[in-house]
């Protein structure tokens, strides 16, 4: 059924060419009426619809799977703590690993990917991600369990860049690539809510090692269908050749974020907090780091990891921010949030597990409208509606009685705003930041915008962590948790205000390539 909905989908886009009035004669067409053509046809590279399908399966489930890792693992946590005997300031540890690894390492792997190619990379990573996954499930001990975990992300660092750089590369800018990133994106969404679920009735009713092998079966399928649908001749483009590896900058952005996001996180559970000699010290070194990066990146390497190009973009650094504060408050919604249903509403995982199903099915309608609608409305206008959405999420949590409140007066909507908050945004980011870059920082664009969206997972988490693990020694469990809720609220509204004044994203209509318009200013 789902692909057949798919094939229809597709199949109306390729239909809409008659409606462009394209001449039989291809030579006969005006140059703006082939532009549009090719914005909504088929690839060349797909020699069929089924095909097209087959290969996005693969891309799009490796989404998935990334946000499956993250939200799943919180539900299977506690009695996976139990049974390990983790204490309660060690749990934050396994729970972030992931996605610190994935935030640190992306943009090394997208690079990887510029120089070599996405296939190799794309393949690898969910291979890597499958070992670690059985392995996870055999965990005997906290540090074998945090090993996993931080390994698992490596895996992910290397199939999320590169998968945005074949989608990237395959489709030009139009309505069929903002429909392909549309439901690219929803596949976080619902890889979300399926981690939640699939880790609800594991936890209900089978130990919690199944959890990780359960993943470890869905990165098998994504892998067999992606080597067996990839059409393997494209993004072979000699450009790549000529891209090399920034160590030094690399290496700072690595040890930069790791020891910030290390600091900050361990401040909430060490015995003095900040005061404690080793958090500061961490800390300073992870901001040299962060600053010696800034330094190489401009002044030293020839070939940065972090091109001046790409932030030359009108408005692209802004609305990096921009998005790293609204994925940050996902994270509020998604790991504070869950924790609040079960410990303070006494939701059972599974109750959890049915309160957020609107979660999936609105994720995906509105995606799919996105995709529709992203080259006919201003990107300005769904960027300020993205960070609405975020407040108002926020906003209900913060203000959810003291006696609990009523399900659908205050969880659904807030359900539904913070998807609207995380997909119109992320969505719209990808087709703009794919668009404007050339194929040969394709993988760098996959990398940029992935760790832009698990950095601010890590660091307002972390930032939540600090704050409830102060208020509830002073107030109790409830009103920490809504503390962090109003935090969620001002990164929010800072969010809100930056897009605002900053979020100026045309329509993602049918245009010339980032390549072809170069070659464009070079023939001029």
């Amino acid at each position: 059924m789902a692909a057949e909905n798919l094939h229809g989908v597709f199949d109306t886009l390729s239909k809409s060419r008659s409606r462009l009035n394209v001449p039989a004669n291809p030579q006969d067409e005006s140059p703006s009426a082939r532009i549009e053509r090719l914005g909504r046809e088929r690839p060349s590279a797909f020699p069929n619809l089924w095909t097209e399908l087959f290969c996005l399966f693969g891309i799009i489930m490796s989404q998935f799977l990334t946000e499956f890792f993250v939200s799943g693992f919180t539900v299977i946590l506690p009695p996976l703590a139990r049974e390990l005997n983790i204490p309660q300031a060690l749990q934050v540890w396994p729970a972030t690993a992931f996605s610190l690894v994935i935030s640190s390492t992306l943009l090394i792997f997208g690079r990887l990917g510029d120089m070599y190619g996405g296939y190799p990379l794309f393949f690898a990573g969910l291979a890597w991600l499958l070992i670690w996954s059985l392995i996870a499930g055999f965990s005997s001990s906290p540090v074998m369990l945090d090993i996993c975990r931080a390994l698992q992300g490596l895996g992910a660092a290397a199939f999320l860049p590169t998968g945005v750089m074949i989608i990237g590369s395959l489709y030009r800018p139009g309505p069929r690539k903002n429909l392909i990133f549309a439901i690219y994106g929803t596949a976080g969404v619902l890889g979300f809510f399926g981690g939640i679920a699939i880790a609800g009735i594991v936890g209900q009713f089978l130990h919690w090692s199944y959890y990780f092998w359960i993943g470890a079966a869905l990165a098998a399928i994504t892998l067999i269908a992606s080597i067996c649908a990839m059409p393997y001749s494209t993004l072979a483009n000699d450009s790549r050749k000529k891209v090399k590896m920034d160590y030094l900058g690399a290496v700072c952005i690595v040890c930069g974020i790791v020891l910030t996001i290390f600091a900050i996180t361990q401040s909430a559970h060490a015995p003095s907090g900040w005061q404690t000699p080793y958090v500061l010290v961490i800390f300073l070194l992870g901001i040299m780091f962060l600053a010696g990066t800034w330094y190489v990146e401009r002044n030293v390497v020839s070939d940065p990891l972090l091109p001046a190009s790409l932030f030359s973009v009108n408005s692209m650094t802004p609305l990096l921010i921009a998005l790293l504060l609204l994925y940050g408050t996902w994270g509020i919604f998604s790991v504070n949030g869950s924790l609040y249903f079960q410990t303070v509403l006494s939701a059972s995982p599974l109750q959890v597990v049915v309160w957020y199903i609107p979660i999936g099915v609105v994720g995906l309608v509105v995606s799919i409208i996105e995709g529709y609608i992203l080259h006919l409305v201003p990107g300005h206008v769904i960027m300020i509606i993205s960070g609405l959405a975020a407040v108002g999420s926020q906003l209900l949590l913060a203000f959810i009685p003291s006696s609990g409140g009523s399900y659908w007066a205050w969880i659904f909507p807030s359900s539904i705003l913070s998807t609207l908050g995380i997909d119109l945004s992320t969505i719209l980011m990808t087709v703009f930041i794919t668009t404007v870059v050339p194929s040969s920082q394709q993988g760098l664009a996959g990398g940029v915008l992935n760790s832009v969206l698990q950095l601010g997972v890590a660091l307002v988490l972390g930032l939540a962590d600090i704050i409830q693990s102060a208020v509830v020694k002073e107030t109790g469990l409830e009103k920490s948790y809504k503390a962090t809720f109003w935090l969620g609220v001002g990164v929010a509204g800072a969010s809100l205000i930056i897009l605002m004044i900053w979020g100026r994203i045309p329509k993602a209509a049918s245009s010339l390539t980032a390549d072809e318009e170069q070659g464009q200013v070079s023939s001029s």
